[in-house]
């Protein structure tokens, strides 16, 4: 073969997918139960035996060849290569895992005593303080100290924070907090005690609150924290369970990419086979301009007349 030979072909077919994570990319990996996930692609699984699956995009593989080629987007000699220059081959066929699954502690990050550099971020992402000041005293929303980040929360039915993500207010900082249950985002929920009955659904807690000012409609709205449906699935069956609150449609505002249409499609047929929720319709409401909602929110602000005529359905374009 062009490049590298059957031997080296062979013998990077062998390395374990896990173990290379394990030794090459450790802070990005994620153990939840039996399986891991990687914390920029979290819908992607692993499982001990080096076989994965990335679920938001349909498709898998079962060795770190495929996994280099697929997700990191390497050539076939280029990832042979990589696994055997002498640093990959290194890695066991079979990872040592521990005998018990790690879980980390979950707890909020220090609170600022001032919401200053949070409120002139958000703000700036076109924001209203209205609704900035909702946030923060519903304690969905809050200032991190030493570095000033703005702190998202999501909550149980008790009001007990279950999840949190920190964005950083200058830069590109952005991470789920140590510890973190996946099953809880954060929820912008209705002024009125049951809304309009729609639950609208978004990859981050911005673009929600984004939505929230851009169209003003009284509905209960969730972050995914991504594009995995972990969150939505458990509000709803939270919902069903207690019968609270009513859910009737539901709008699939994920981001307007490859990943987000991906996603969205594999969340409208997986609800639409689930007996559970057949009472509910399921809707596509991507963004028109631009990749997602703060980006067309801050459009709509500038007075871009194209994204206003698309944001009201103008037939001519």
């Amino acid at each position: 073969m062009p490049g590298v030979s059957t031997e080296q072909v062979e013998q990077a077919r062998q390395v374990n997918l896990l173990a290379y994570l394990q030794a090459h990319e450790p802070d990005n990996l994620r153990r939840a139960g039996g399986e891991y996930h990687l914390a920029d692609h979290d819908s992607l699984k692993i499982s001990p035996n080096g076989m994965w699956n990335w679920h938001s995009r349909g498709f898998g593989g079962r060795s770190t060849l495929d996994f280099l080629i697929k997700v990191r987007g390497m050539s076939f000699v280029s990832a042979v290569e990589a696994l055997c220059d002498g640093r990959a081959v290194s890695v066991p066929a079979q990872p040592q895992l521990p005998s018990r699954p790690i879980r980390q502690e979950f707890s909020l990050p220090p609170k600022s005593p001032s919401s200053y550099r949070v409120k002139a971020y958000l703000e700036s992402r076109g924001i209203s303080k209205a609704l900035i000041d909702r946030c923060i005293r519903a304690g969905f929303l809050y200032e991190s100290t030493p570095y000033h980040n703005a702190v998202f929360v999501g909550k149980d039915r008790e009001g007990k924070a279950r999840f949190a993500c920190a964005r950083g207010t200058l830069g590109s900082f952005k991470r789920d907090v140590a510890g973190s249950d996946k099953r809880f985002g954060f929820v912008l929920p209705p002024v009125s005690p049951e809304g309009s009955g729609t639950l609208a659904v978004f990859e981050s807690p911005i673009d929600a609150l984004s939505h929230a000012e851009l169209t003003g409609e009284d509905c209960h709205r969730l972050s995914l924290a991504g594009t995995a449906p972990l969150a939505l699935l458990h509000f709803l069956v939270e919902a069903h369970e207690h019968g609270s609150p009513d859910i009737r449609h539901i709008s699939l505002c994920l981001d307007n990419d490859a990943a987000g249409l991906t996603a969205s499609a594999d969340i409208k047929s997986l609800l639409e086979k689930d007996p559970r929720f057949a009472h509910i319709t399921v809707t596509h409401d991507q963004p028109r301009l631009g990749k997602d909602y703060n980006e067309t929110l801050l459009a709509h602000q500038r007075g871009d007349k194209a994204q206003d005529r698309r944001h009201t359905g103008d037939p001519s374009l």
